[in-house]
């Protein structure tokens, strides 16, 4: 078997669904007994000095809807609490879906409306 760059690994990751990358993290604590997130924590004083140079709270914007605007507004609705109307609206118009929202969050909720199809700045 040919052995496999931990680049080719993670242009695989960067095709996978949420739920896949989720089952592979599942696989590997089971076949190596080891909690991949155990050891992000472990690294996380290296990393949050980087984490420093960027913003630490942005804005979650709508440039588009893309094609599956249902599965926007749902998105929407699920995150802002806001009601159908509301949420259409700024599926159709774009704009502001949440305000200062810390890095982490705001990469988690532009994964999913990517998923759906829609582009999301974060600014």
């Amino acid at each position: 078997m040919a052995k496999i760059s931990a680049k080719e690994i993670i242009d695989s990751l960067k095709e996978m669904t949420l739920l896949e990358i989720k089952e592979v993290v599942d696989l590997m604590k089971e076949e190596f007994g080891v909690d991949p997130s155990a050891v992000a924590v472990a690294a996380a004083p290296a990393v949050s000095a980087a984490a420093n140079e960027g913003p630490s709270a942005v804005d979650v914007v709508l440039a588009s809807a893309g094609a599956n605007k249902i599965a926007v507004i749902k998105i929407i609705k699920e995150i802002t609490g806001l009601g159908l109307g509301e949420a259409k609206a700024i599926a159709d118009n774009g704009g502001v879906i949440k305000e200062k929202v810390a890095m982490a969050e705001a990469d988690e909720m532009k994964a999913k409306f990517e998923e759906a199809g829609a582009t999301i700045e974060l600014k």
